[in-house]
């Protein structure tokens, strides 16, 4: 199985991913059309955090299942853990080191059609 490697703009956020990545996905809901994120699903044990998690942030919404991660420093988006596949990342393959995404099918994913929380969990 292929590894690749990546990292944020600043390089405060490295991470190593081993997938055959056969599909990309963009997704429609609110915050991933505003980040843009070109994403591949990696599943858990494919996934190694190469730099400290110190360098990381995690944003949560609605449900607060899903953990969308980026650098403290340079604020890019890396990778998340799903909401509707918890043992899975999505990678933003934007993020990897020498990826060439132009040969592989990108499938919409229909986020904005999720269910949304009208007040979000306190904690």
């Amino acid at each position: 199985m292929p590894i690749y490697t990546g990292s944020c703009h600043c390089g405060a956020v490295q991470f190593q991913i081993e997938a055959d990545i056969t599909e990309l996905i963009t997704c429609d809901c609110s915050l991933c059309a505003k980040k843009n994120a070109l994403m591949a699903k990696v599943h858990e044990s494919g996934f190694t955090m190469l730099s400290s998690w110190d360098t990381v942030g995690e944003y949560r919404w609605n449900t607060m299942v899903a953990r969308h991660h980026f650098c403290k420093t340079c604020g890019i988006y890396t990778f998340h853990k799903r909401r509707s596949q918890p043992d899975h990342y999505g990678i933003n393959v934007r993020c990897l080191d020498a990826f060439d995404a132009t040969a592989i099918p990108v499938r919409k994913g229909l986020g904005a059609a999720l269910s949304v929380l009208a007040k979000p969990p306190t904690d």
